[in-house]
Order: C-alpha cells, then sequence, then structure tokens
C-alpha cells in the first residue's frame, strides 16, 4: 500500500520558516523512480503546484509566488522529500500536500501526480 506522510506544519508568524517533510512507503517502482512535488490549497481556494523536484534532483521547478522563498529537495535513501520554506507570508496559509509522479516530468498539474498524501496544515500569522 501506497503512503506518502507529511508533516511538519505548524502555527508561525510572519517571516518566520518551517521546513515540511514527505515521507513514501510502498511507492511501486521504488521512491526514487517517481518525481515529486508540493502543492498546496488555501481555505476557499483550488490547490496550485508549490515545487517539483526530479528523481535525481538535478532538476526543479517552482511556482511563481515562491520568489526564492522555499528549496525542493530529497534524500532518496531516506524516501522522503522536503519543502524548506523561509519568509513565510500570511499568503502562504494553506495545507501543503506532498504528491508522487511515475513520469518524471515535474510537472505543475495535479493531475499528473499519481499518489497524494493526506496534507500537513501551514498557518502564518501576521
Amino acid at each position: 500500500q501506497v503512503r506518502l506522510v507529511e508533516s511538519g506544519g505548524g502555527l508561525v508568524q510572519d517571516g518566520d520558516s518551517l521546513r515540511l517533510s514527505c515521507a513514501a512507503f510502498g511507492l511501486t517502482f521504488g521512491f526514487s523512480s517517481y518525481a515529486m512535488g508540493w502543492f498546496r490549497q488555501a481555505p476557499g481556494k483550488e490547490g496550485e503546484f508549490v515545487a517539483a523536484v526530479s528523481w535525481t534532483c538535478v532538476s526543479s521547478n517552482y511556482a511563481d509566488f515562491v520568489m526564492g522563498r522555499f528549496t525542493i529537495h530529497r534524500d532518496n535513501a531516506k524516501n522522503t522529500v522536503y519543502l524548506k520554506m523561509h519568509r513565510l507570508k500570511p499568503a502562504d496559509t494553506a495545507v501543503y500536500y506532498c504528491a508522487a509522479d511515475p513520469d518524471q516530468s515535474i510537472a505543475t498539474r495535479q493531475a499528473d501526480y499519481e499518489y497524494w498524501g493526506q496534507g500537513t496544515q501551514v498557518r502564518v500569522s501576521s
């Protein structure tokens, strides 16, 4: 059974940092065969792409709103992908989800991702 388990969310203040983690279990072809992405969904809004990284970590992709504040990376030995977030803003408040893409295309569309975690809540107060 495939599971993606996010952690690291919480309540922080404007300008603070957080590191989200996503541990993967049971991926059919092994963790290193999947590109991994992070998405988020704010209250009352549709989900949106945040960042993605290829299985080798050579390629990554970020949403425009990240503006250099976030970094995605992965540790294939630990089957874990991370999202380091700095200079957080209240607008970053959302549930953050990790997802696995078997096509390794570091895609930005949710439909390209096959497996999803349950999400971790990030709240940024002003």
